[in-house]
């Protein structure tokens, strides 16, 4: 159970991270026609509840064949997250324009750019979206429960919750695995936490 979970951890964080760094860069860094028009509507994509999606998303993934596999879990991370496209590109903005304009005078392209310059400097709104990233996949028990239906591709969520009997429930047992399943969340925390608290503050301010 732990071993499907940080699959499923790698894979979504370094999905969503990527992803969302990739449009937020032209977002904050490049001009084109139609680009505050396409950023609202991609924030007001975070208006919509998730439940409106929950159907949809089952039938497309169940005609494709998904349904029963990891591939509905961690596929739609790479696709991009609204609220870490928004913190990046609010943290990319603070970054001096300057710094891309010598970049291109030495031939430089946009993924260059990208990459060596702006990726090394946000470095805390990354750690921000990976953590929280890891503590969302980490905690999810609704995604496997609806596309899993073996029980060796459970995750610790899932197997915790099959601890739980209707009769007869050892709930010593039921603790004691519910701190070992929070113990990598706070370890996460433990080693990024100056970086999740600086990222979120350095957003807010030179948003």
């Amino acid at each position: 159970y732990t071993a499907n979970s940080v699959f499923l951890v790698v894979m979504t964080v370094t999905g969503a991270v990527l992803s969302s760094s990739l449009i937020a860069f032209p977002f904050a860094r490049l001009r084109f026609r139609g680009k505050n028009v396409l950023f609202t509507f991609l924030i007001a994509t975070m208006l919509l509840p998730a439940p409106v999606l929950l159907i949809p998303q089952f039938l497309l993934f169940y005609r494709i064949g998904w349904y029963g596999t990891y591939y509905p879990l961690w596929v739609p991370a790479w696709a991009g997250n609204a609220f870490f496209i928004f913190l990046m590109r609010q943290y990319m903005r603070s970054i001096p324009i300057e710094l891309d304009e010598a970049a291109r005078v030495d031939g430089a392209g946009y993924w260059t750019i990208y990459w060596r310059i702006v990726m090394p400097l946000c470095v805390p709104v990354l750690t921000v979206a990976a953590v929280f990233q890891f503590i969302g996949t980490w905690n999810d028990f609704f995604g496997p429960l609806i596309y899993l239906d073996d029980p060796e591709k459970f995750t610790v969520a899932l197997a915790l919750a099959r601890l739980v009997q209707k009769v007869g429930t050892e709930w010593n047992e039921v603790m004691a695995a519910n701190l070992i399943v929070i113990l990598p969340v706070l370890i996460v925390y433990f080693f990024a936490q100056d970086k999740l608290i600086g990222g979120i503050a350095n957003v807010g301010l030179k948003g």
